[in-house]
């Protein structure tokens, strides 16, 4: 039998969160979920990949998947083409949401809030260490453009 979209579902069993057993803090949360992620997800999943929304001037979403590559205390940190499409529209709205989804785990989180452009510094310092195909990739690619 062949199975449709509506039947496509499975049962989700493991341990839930709510708000009796939530932490305080959610980022010391998150590290813990990420660090099960890491050492759980299956390759060549990534765990520090995320789906980051934002909205175009007129009000129209747009996601795509990113990698995180950085979390400290300033918060959540993604690299991007300053010229790309989703740096545009978070030039013009600086805020954004993004979800990360862990399915071995059955954990999914949301994060939503404003984004800050990092320091010049720190955008050359994580060019420089990305391969020599990602750096000419980046650097030659008119993302958004195609």
């Amino acid at each position: 039998m062949t199975q449709t979209l509506a039947d496509m579902r499975r049962d989700y069993t493991r341990d839930g969160l709510s708000e009796t057993n939530a932490p305080n803090e959610p980022f010391g949360l998150f590290r813990q979920w990420f660090s099960d992620a890491v050492q759980t997800e299956q390759l060549p999943v990534e765990p520090n990949a995320m789906t980051l929304a934002t909205v175009d001037t007129e009000g129209r979403p747009h996601c795509r998947v990113l990698l995180l590559k950085a979390l400290d205390e300033r918060g959540f940190t993604f690299f991007s083409n300053y010229e790309s499409a989703k740096a545009e529209q978070l030039e013009a709205c600086p805020f954004a949401a993004m979800t990360f989804f862990w399915p071995s785990l059955e954990r999914q989180v949301r994060i939503e809030g404003r984004v800050e452009k990092v320091s010049a510094a720190d955008s050359d310092a994580y060019y420089q260490v990305r391969p020599l195909g990602s750096r000419l990739g980046a650097w030659a690619s008119p993302q958004s453009r195609v």
